[in-house]
């Protein structure tokens, strides 16, 4: 990966993109950022139940698309999709959203981790997905979820100091059985710092994670 990197970010909500755009430009701050969107990913999804085979090529032709034009990564935004991604093979990184951050969290050794989320279906999800990464990573941290619904709205306000302060008070009866704190949604990342300062424990979130994990890679690539 060359010292400036093209990196395509893949979407299915708006609300996703500054939260990773912000994450690469902070960790590689000469990085050319491409957005991808397709707004119709999760409403197709919840009209069929889930990720079927036709919504997996559709997510395989914007990879493909990506890779065409020249990227040196490309990161996906929304974890319904992160299997599609994992399933990619390319000559360049080809990232689930929180492969890095359930890296990260099954190298630090939490014994516990609380994980929050705007809804149910991400909070479930990213549970499962999580637990799983972990025990596959031979982790036996235990992993609690929680929906914060008020966190949506505002999100979709823009209200960041609303966001921490909704989050914060939603978690802070269960921080004395947790050491760490995942964010299960790319929306609710750039709550992280300040949650941090307010609960006292890591936070860890998809878009910090993979944009320390895609500035690893490019510090290789240039030391080679």
């Amino acid at each position: 990966m060359s010292t400036a990197p093209k990196i395509a970010l893949i979407s299915a909500v708006p609300a996703a993109i500054p939260a990773a755009s912000d994450a690469l430009r902070d960790a590689l701050p000469d990085a050319v950022v491409w957005n991808i969107l397709d707004d119709r990913l999760l409403t197709d999804a919840d009209s069929r139940g889930g990720l079927d085979s036709e919504l997996r090529r559709r997510m395989q032709r914007l990879i493909t698309h990506a890779l065409t034009e020249d990227v040196d990564a490309v990161l996906l935004t929304c974890s319904l999709y992160g299997p599609v991604a994992q399933q990619t093979h390319a000559d360049v990184p080809v990232m689930a959203p929180d492969e890095a951050a359930f890296a990260d969290i099954a190298a630090a050794g939490y014994a516990s981790v609380l994980v929050l989320a705007s809804v149910d279906t991400a909070r479930d999800d990213s549970v499962e997905r999580l637990r799983t990464a972990l025990r596959d990573a031979g982790a036996d941290s235990r992993v609690v979820g929680l929906s914060v619904p008020a966190a949506m709205a505002a999100t979709k306000a823009g209200d960041h100091d609303a966001l921490v302060a909704t989050l914060a008070e939603a978690c802070v009866n269960l921080l004395d059985d947790v050491e760490a704190v995942f964010l299960a949604q790319y929306s609710l990342a750039p709550a992280g710092a300040a949650l941090h300062e307010a609960v006292g424990v890591p936070v860890v979130s998809g878009p910090k994670s993979a944009a320390a994990a895609l500035l690893r890679l490019a510090s290789e690539g240039s030391a080679r």
